[in-house]
This record gives C-alpha cells, structure tokens and sequence, in this order.
C-alpha cells in the first residue's frame, strides 16, 4: 500500500500479488433485474409460481360425435387397435411462466423435446386482419389486454426486460426436460447473439449443439433498404445433458440433382476411400444429401389454403417437421409454450409425438383447437391413430394479484372511473367489499385494472349478490377467464343471480375524455332445441337463433361501422360452434359436434346435422358454445326433455 499524497486512507497498489477485482471477472452477460440489490442472483422459484390447472374442454371429435349420434359401438370398431394410448395431449391458456412452473409437479423431466417461437421483435405491430363472413371482408383484430400488458412488461425495460422474461422461461424449461431431450429456441438477427449467451448460462456452453439457419428462399425481397436482403432466421440447438444419450436421427434431403459421390469404407476405426479389384476409386449416384445446418425450406405464402391459418408468425409445417424428427422419436413428448396457430402440436400429432403447447394469446389457443379438431378428423377418414386433447386454464393469474398489491390506493380510483363512465351509482358501507357500484336495480363489480375476471372470483361475486337479497350483477373487467360465460350459467341456476360479463373499454383510458365509450355485454348468443321422432325414440339438434359478438378486440375506429354490421349479420362473426348435448355444470365440456370455418370453406352451419339420440328420457341441459372471429367464447344453456 502506499500513502494517499491528500491525506486519509492510504490508497490500494494492485499488483499480480494484489489483483484488481475486475482483472478476475469471467465472461457474463448481465442485465438489470440479474441480480437484487444485494449483488445476489436472482433465482426462479417455481413452488411461488405453481397454480392448479383446470381443465375445460374435452376434444376427441370423432368419438364424441359417434357417441352423440349412438354410433359409439360401430366407432369403437372402426378404431379398434388405432388409439395410441390414454395419454390427453394438453392445449393450455395462460402465461407460459405459470404454465411451465405448474408442469413441473407432474411433468419434471419427462419432456423430450422444447420448440419455442417467442417474440423477437420490440416494435412489433400484434394486430392482424381476420376475415368475416364468406371471406371476402375482414376486419382488424387488436391486441388483448392481457397480450398488451404482457408484451409491455416484456420489453418495458427494453433488452434488459426482455432477457429476463426469458431467461426465467429457460431456466424451467430446462426442469422439464428428460436427460434425452433437446431445446430449440427460434429468433433472428435481433436478439440471437444475446439468446446464445443466455441459454449458454442456462443449459451450459457444453450442451450447445447447433446454430441452424432456416433460409426462406421464396420470401420477396426488399431491395429499396440499403442492405442485402433479410432471408433468414436462426435456431439455437441445445441439449439437456451432455453425456446422456441425447435423441438425434440424421435427417436425409433430396438433391436438385444428382451428384457423384465417393464411396468410403471403415478401416482400422478410420474412414477411407474404397477401391474395386483393380485398385480404382469407387464412386456411386446419389440423389440425397446429409441435412446440414442450413434448412432451405419456403416460408408459408398467403395463397397457400392448406396449411396457412392466417395467424401472423405461423410457421411452416416442413420446418417443425425437421426438428421432431430429428430430436424425437414416436411417443415422445414434444412441447412448445409460444405456441402460436400450433404448428408444433399438428405437426407432432402427424408424426405419432404426445403434445403440450400454450400461449397467452385467446386468439392463439381458438387458433390452434381449430386446426387439431380438423387434424384429428382427417386422419380419422384416413383410419390414421391419433390422440385426444384436453383444454386448460390457470386456475387463476398472476397479474390481477400483483396489480392489487403494487396500485393499493389506486385501485379504488380506478373503480370510480369506471363506475363514472358506466354511468352506475357508487356504493359504500355495502355488506360485501365485491359490491362496488349500483345501476338500474343491479349491483356493480369492478375488477382490478388489467385484472382477469376468473372463475373464484365469478363465485365470490354471485355468493355475495345472493347474500344482499340480489339478483342480477354487470361484472366489469379488462379480461375474462376462457369459458367464463359456461361457469357463470353454473352459477346462476345454483345461487339465482344473473351475471352481465361486461368487458371495459380502453377509451376510458384516454386522456381528458369526457363522454362515456360504449360497454358492451361480453356477447349474446341465443339458440334453441329442435326436437323430433315420437315419444321414446325422439332425436335432438341445436339451431343457432341470435347472436352478436361484444366487438371488445375491435379498433376504436372500426367500431361503430361493425357494430351495425353485427346487428345485421351477427353470424358473419361466428368462426367456431360447439354443442355438449348432456352437459354437467362445472364439467369439462365435451365436444359431441362442432362446425367451423377455414379459410378454403367459409361456410358455416346453423343447424348441428348431429341427430342426437339420447340413452334416458327425462331432462337434459345442452350447452351451446361460440367462437367468434376474434377467438372470444361465449355460452348459452338450453333445457329439453325426452
């Protein structure tokens, strides 16, 4: 040490003896939100993120209708030595954190393989145009609330946030993963170094595989930017575990044309050259060649009907097929947690795979049940094996917990505007803090702001309506649970109370507003039972009557010219509709028929063509679902008897 010339403490003389902290830093990648305050690394805790699931619909399509129309036994037949086994694929709505944290109980390394798509792009624009009707129109779809606030608390922080959001994801996927498995992580230009440095901290540096470069050789070319065109995306391969027995199948392409190729031999443990009798090198035809790690694969075009279903960042079935293919075999389990249109799950089904996928996007999950339903019916026609798929929530979500703790006070502000705008009186010394407001003879609830209305909470509410001599309540929130409308039907023939789910419109947001935005009631969907045959051998239908979408995922500037648009032709907005035909309140609901549009037939069915015969007489609840174009469900219960 030597003595500081200003006087007090002597000032430090580093040396090989006395290094400088910073000479013995290793390579790292930090970002804020790294490590706490205390300088100490911040790690995921998956017990404080474990949440029960539920599981809200069944989806065997082709059993369910041969059992709806009394035709189980000739089905049974006709599959008989085709099922693959019991196992339930799992299509899950919710925040994929959550999600992969409340698979851990049952799923700890047991998933074989992880494809992941997450978003890449901090500018990105998540409306996109869904058509309506016969196709011919269509119409700008927004964000959801929940989709909003996730991507802001993603790229809130910009990079930092971004990494961090990931990194958590990450770390438990890697908890899931068998000793065999694979992770794949698709991004591109923008965030792929960085990623690379992320996952070599999660899954080790040692466990990395393969950069692979997808090229998209039919993608048009912007050539009015100073720069080589953009024409391909990046898929960082990682293994689980270096010594493990990692699966990899080789994967064999075709060749423009043929080429002539050496012909070698293993001698001695080496690879050499193989030569005929007369000493001469052999050569041979081929037509194939090894996959490297350059996949040249088209990107999906617009017009193609088959395979595109419209969803912004689909990607095509080819590409996922190279990556189950090689990194799984049949049986396996494959799993993607941006899941997106649901690509990962078709194409997995295809090949003979088990499937988990999930996405935070409503749009997503209809997206993606759409495209198995008719998977699963066409390699039913085609006397193909395939399994059934169950659709699940969170029990509740996380958001709506954190935003009531961090806002406190301003929570009750945020309860007044609403009331304010929704034109609905204030209560207070009421018998229930779920009593907010009061309008026209019914109570007022007001959910936490960016909250999800859940289905504990539906409960909370009725309960306490029920108890203050009530009989109807408007439930206002930014989101609702998936198939809310079904449970609150539950709830109303329980306890008596009618539930108006009605979403909040963001203009309420909007600075110096005075007049108060449209609420519209979450949809309305009416249908009726058509009963036919004579006493004892009666046959049911359901015919659709009346329905008109909430128009909530609508932009403001599109509203008014669609909101006349759905009182005229409300049905133009059915995407999806599905009949239980013996629903049980707060059970799963089972697809015993459904109808749906796709973008190469835009038709749609107001009359199931499922003749139901039912095995009791006596009275019978059908329970009638609805998907708009949107992907928001609505429900409606009818009564018949046979």
């Amino acid at each position: 040490m030597s003595s500081n010339p200003e006087g007090g403490a002597p000032a430090v003389r580093w040396s090989p003896a006395n290094p400088h902290p910073l000479s013995q830093l290793k390579t790292e990648l930090v970002w804020e939100g790294k490590y706490d305050e205390y300088g100490r690394r911040r790690e995921v805790d998956p017990a404080t993120l474990a949440m029960p699931m539920q599981r809200i619909e069944t989806v065997d399509e082709p059993r369910q209708r041969a059992e709806a129309q009394g035709e189980l036994d000739l089905f049974e037949k006709s599959v008989a030595g085709r099922k693959r086994d019991a196992f339930r694929n799992r299509l899950i709505w919710g925040d994929n954190k959550l999600v992969l944290a409340s698979l851990l109980k049952e799923f700890k390394g047991r998933i074989d393989l992880i494809y992941i798509d997450p978003p890449f792009d901090v500018g990105a624009d998540f409306t996109m145009d869904v058509p309506i009707g016969d196709g011919k129109e269509t119409v700008e779809k927004d964000q959801s609330t929940l989709e909003m606030v996730a991507y802001r608390d993603m790229w809130g922080k910009g990079t930092d946030s971004y990494l961090h959001m990931m990194y958590e994801r990450l770390t438990l996927m890697k908890e899931l993963l068998s000793e065999r498995g694979s992770l794949y992580v698709h991004c591109d230009y923008r965030m792929n170094s960085m990623l690379r440095l992320v996952l070599d901290a999660v899954m080790g540096p040692e466990n990395f595989r393969n950069e692979c470069f997808w090229y998209y050789y039919n993608k048009m070319h912007d050539v009015r930017k100073p720069i080589f065109p953009r024409a391909t995306d990046t898929i960082l391969f990682y293994a689980r575990s270096k010594a493990s027995g990692q699966t990899f199948n080789q994967q064999i392409e075709a060749r423009e044309k043929s080429v002539k190729q050496l012909v070698r031999k293993k001698v001695g443990g080496k690879m050499i050259n193989a030569r005929d009798e007369e000493g001469n090198v052999l050569y041979r035809e081929t037509s194939e060649r090894t996959v490297d790690n350059v996949w040249r694969i088209p990107m999906l075009q617009p017009a193609d009907l088959t395979q595109n279903a419209g969803y912004a960042t689909q990607k095509p079935e080819a590409l996922l097929e190279r990556i189950i293919k090689a990194s799984s075999n049949e049986g396996d389990l494959v799993a993607d947690f941006f899941c997106g249109s649901g690509t990962t799950g078709a194409v997995a089904e295809r090949l003979g795979r088990r499937w988990i996928m999930a996405d935070l996007g409503r749009f997503a999950i209809h997206t993606s049940r759409k495209r198995l339903i008719e998977l699963q019916r066409k390699l039913h026609e085609e006397k193909q094996p395939y399994r059934a798929f169950d659709v699940h929530n969170l029990g509740r979500y996380e958001r709506q917990w954190w935003q009531q703790d961090r806002l406190k006070g301003a929570e009750e502000e945020h309860r007044r505007v609403v009331l304010e705008f929704f034109k609905a009186e204030p209560l207070t010394g009421t018998p229930s803090p779920l009593l907010h407001g009061r309008k026209a003879g019914a109570f007022c609830y007001v959910d936490a702001i960016d909250g999800l209305f859940t289905r504990q909470e539906a409960r909370a509410v009725a309960s306490a309506v029920a108890q203050a001599d009530g009989r109807e309540v408007y439930c206002l929130a930014w989101e609702f649970e998936m198939e809310l409308r079904q449970h609150c039907l539950a709830l109303e023939a329980e306890l008596g109370v009618r539930m108006k789910l009605i979403p909040i419109p963001r203009e309420i947001m909007e600075k110096n507003r005075k007049s108060p935005p449209p609420f519209l009631e979450m949809a309305l969907l009416e249908a009726a039972p058509v009963v036919s045959g004579p006493k004892g051998q009666r046959t049911v239908e359901v015919k659709l009557t009346k329905f008109l979408p909430s128009l909530a995922e609508v932009p403001g500037k599109e509203l008014e010219a669609l909101k006349e648009r759905a009182v005229r032709s409300g049905f133009d907005f059915i995407d999806f509709w599905a009949v239980d035909f013996d629903w049980q309140p707060n059970q799963p609901f089972h697809h015993d028929w459904q109808d749906y549009r796709t973008r190469k037939d835009r038709s749609l069915k107001t009359v199931s063509d499922a003749v139901h015969a039912y095995a009791k007489p006596g009275k019978h609840t059908i329970c009638v679902k609805v998907v708009d174009v949107f992907g928001c469900d609505t429900s409606t219960t009818l009564e018949v008897r046979v």
